[in-house]
């Protein structure tokens, strides 16, 4: 999120695309939030109001946003980087436990932190859970080197009034995939990712590359 973000219009998208989408539980949630440290108040509070604010029940349900984790010990796992995250330093500002209006399932309180660094375990490694920290940054220059400091690179977000400003952040970060003022993936464009978020790339022309096997001819010419 850049300074001029409209934190009215990007926190529902922000939230759909890191805790509620899939409970998590999904390669491309976008768990850590960058945030301008002079407007870090105003975004948790906003955040967290929302995140605290997500159904959680029965998956079988329509009204339902957040479900069960895939299996209790997944279950114990997620718990573990929340139990984690608080030895660390940051702040829980929504959830952190189980819902208390169930009694049945492997459920996990939709989770925000704020306070974070991202040298902080919850930052750095993958929870597949419903759990999103709030990193501040100082600036256009300091959140793409955040951003870009992580061993994973699969999907990212630009959140930000200026086109300009969001095109330039979207070609410095080093990420398979990146969406401005949205969450999207796109089937007809490859998708895949950098460093640790493996090799090669699926869907769209370049995803086809895989399947098909070249060939080199060389043709001698005729003699000068």
């Amino acid at each position: 999120m850049l300074d001029d973000v409209d934190v009215e219009k990007a926190v529902p998208g922000i939230v759909a695309s890191s805790v509620a989408m899939l409970q998590g539980e999904i390669c491309t949630a976008q768990s850590r939030i960058l945030a301008p440290r002079a407007r870090c108040d105003e975004i948790v509070d906003t955040l967290g109001e929302q995140i605290a604010a997500l159904p959680v029940g029965d998956p079988a349900d329509r009204d339902t946003v957040i479900g069960p984790m895939i299996t209790r010990a997944h279950r114990e796992r997620v718990e573990r980087y929340i139990a984690l995250g608080v030895r660390e330093g940051a702040t829980v500002r929504a959830g952190g436990g189980r819902p208390r209006h169930l009694d049945r399932g492997w459920y996990v309180e939709p989770t925000l932190f704020a306070g974070a660094t991202n040298d902080m375990r919850i930052a750095r490694e993958e929870i597949f859970g419903p759990v999103a920290v709030v990193i501040p940054h100082d600036g256009l220059d300091d959140a793409v080197a955040i951003a870009n400091d992580s061993p994973f690179g699969l999907s990212g977000t630009v959140w930000t009034e200026d086109n300009d400003a969001a095109l330039a952040v979207a070609r410095r970060v080093r990420t398979g995939t990146i969406a401005l003022n949205t969450y999207t993936v796109d089937p007809n464009t490859p998708f895949g990712g950098y460093k640790q978020s493996g090799i090669g790339r699926e869907m769209g022309r370049e995803g086809l590359d895989a399947y098909v096997e070249f060939k080199s001819v060389a043709v001698r010419g005729p003699a000068l």
